[in-house]
């Protein structure tokens, strides 16, 4: 299992998979066909059908137009064997003559992968790639998640959560203070600054919960609106853990350097999805995107309260399970409707998973891992339609300017 680094990635949306990846595919060919005089990219599948609202040509061509006219293809009714997300990059000479051709595939929460190499196992840092592997470990040890962590990535990764927690934070302090309209169409106004106003004046059980919709629709538009987020584990899911953290510092006066060893759990939480599994909407659809970044909120708020391991495996499972079959159909193919609500209620449903798991302890029918193998086999189950392509549900059925 690699880093948790793989799960955090820093940059700009509003997509992990539609415009963080083909971003850095257009880098990696352009590094070994600088004297092109043309490119040609074509996107297939799940890219090609939501590709202009996620800004895939735009991220693209931000890197290939500077240095020669570049071309976008798009095939949305075309899906390769290897992934629902296929890119076909060409260059060509001043004579016409191609000179590369190169396919590659973004495979969910920024990574890039084909038939030669794939980001996902390129660097083995865990020896466990199971969470009961782990939970078994730390009842034998006493150790906690997040010291398995330490010890498989060295003291070393507390540096690189350090970076990942103040982009999170900049994230939201940016989304509270911005106001406007959303980019793509759809008219939706930004409403972060509007829930944090309101829920001040509420009690404090209500304000508690308003403020966590707040935060997370603060990150999530700033996503929308290409600004710098982290991945946990997608850009379309990544307001859910810096609510829940940035809630609990401001509420309960966490220090930093737990809120990192939280980090560090949920991390590990996501990796074992994005191992076993899929994190990619178009793979698996949104159980693998918000339904993770529940799972990894909510194991981390259990630590944070001081939950025991196998409570904090129960506060995930719970997280993950109650999210099984979540259809990817965003509204226009943009990370608005309903990706922005999803990110708020799935920030409420992380503390409540937390909540319910320390009233207990710990003991549970379905283990975490059961649920990661069972929402592989739902998301491959799910039809094209339901796996961001925008072809179904909401995107199919709610009436949206043209």
């Amino acid at each position: 299992m690699e880093s948790i680094k793989q799960i955090y990635r820093i940059g700009h949306g509003p997509s992990s998979s539609h415009t963080m990846a083909p971003m850095r595919a257009a880098q990696m060919f352009l590094a070994r066909n600088g004297e092109a005089k043309r490119f040609q990219v074509t996107l297939y599948g799940s890219l090609a059908a939501t590709g202009k609202g996620h800004m895939t040509d735009a991220a693209i061509l931000e890197v290939l137009q500077p240095v020669a006219p570049t071309e976008i293809i798009w095939e949305p009714k075309l899906f390769l064997p290897f992934h629902p997300n296929g890119m076909l990059f060409e260059s060509f000479a001043e004579n016409g003559e191609r000179m590369e051709a190169w396919t590659v595939y973004s495979i969910g929460g920024g990574a890039l992968a084909n038939e030669a190499f794939n980001e996902l196992t390129t660097a083995e840092v865990y020896g466990f790639q199971k969470i009961q592997d782990i939970q078994a470990w730390c009842d034998r040890t006493g150790y906690s998640f997040w010291e398995y962590v330490e010890q498989c990535e060295g003291k070393e990764i507390w540096d690189y959560l350090a970076e990942v927690w103040e982009v999170m934070q900049a994230a939201v302090r940016r989304g509270l203070e911005t106001e406007g309209i959303l980019p793509g169409g759809l008219g939706i106004r930004r409403k972060a600054s509007d829930y944090m106003i309101r829920a001040k004046g509420y009690g404090s059980s209500i304000k508690s919960r308003g403020l966590v919709y707040a935060y997370a629709l603060a990150v999530s538009e700033e996503n929308a609106c290409g600004g710098q987020i982290v991945t946990a584990p997608t850009c379309g899911s990544c307001g859910v853990l810096p609510a829940v953290l940035f809630h609990l510092k401001e509420t309960r006066e966490f220090r930093d350097s737990r809120i990192l060893r939280a980090l560090a759990t949920a991390g590990l939480f996501g990796n074992v999805v994005r191992t076993n599994a899929s994190v990619s909407g178009a793979e698996v659809g949104c159980q693998g995107e918000v339904g993770v970044a529940c799972a990894m909120a909510a194991a981390a708020a259990s630590q944070l309260f001081g939950g025991t391991p196998a409570q904090i495996e129960y506060s995930a499972e719970m997280g993950l399970e109650h999210h099984l079959g979540l259809t990817c159909d965003p509204v226009c193919g943009l990370v608005q409707i309903p990706c922005i609500e999803r990110n708020a209620f799935a920030a409420a449903r992380a503390l409540d998973a937390n909540t319910y798991s320390n009233f207990s302890d710990g003991k549970h029918r379905v283990s975490f891992d059961q649920v990661v193998q069972v929402m592989r086999e739902t998301g491959h189950d799910l039809p094209s339609l339901y796996k961001e392509t925008s072809e179904g549900g909401l995107a199919k059925n709610i009436n949206h300017p043209s």
